[in-house]
């Protein structure tokens, strides 16, 4: 069995699947642009994050980092920012993959493409 590179991965993964149960866990699947953008999104980084764990590319860990972005501004350009819920859920969630995505990029020294090992010139 293969060995997991970044333990990020599973856990971007994770926040996927979370973002697409949480509009009826946290009760706000009667606004549908706060329950849409949830599942939608949710589904999106569930790919990308199995795709990163089984095969990872750092274009995988940008897009991530797009999702989250997109993700944290949703509540202000789809109007759900008066649901504090939906709002919370969404930047919370926003945070976390940015923050995993971003360690990956910035701890993988493949995706550095070696700078901390070369010589300065």
């Amino acid at each position: 069995m293969k060995q997991v590179k970044h333990w990020q991965d599973p856990v971007n993964a994770a926040a996927g699947a979370w973002l697409i149960v949480s509009p009826w866990v946290l009760g706000f699947s009667g606004m549908t642009a706060a329950m849409w953008t949830m599942v939608a999104i949710g589904i999106v980084l569930g790919a990308v994050a199995l795709g990163a764990t089984l095969v990872p590319r750092q274009w995988e860990e940008w897009t991530e980092v797009a999702l989250a972005a997109c993700l944290a501004v949703s509540p202000w350009l789809l109007g759900f920012r008066s649901n504090e819920t939906a709002m919370v859920n969404a930047v919370l969630v926003a945070a976390v993959i940015l923050v995993l995505a971003l360690w990956v990029l910035v701890t993988d020294k493949d995706y550095l493409g070696h700078t901390m090992d070369r010589p300065a010139h």
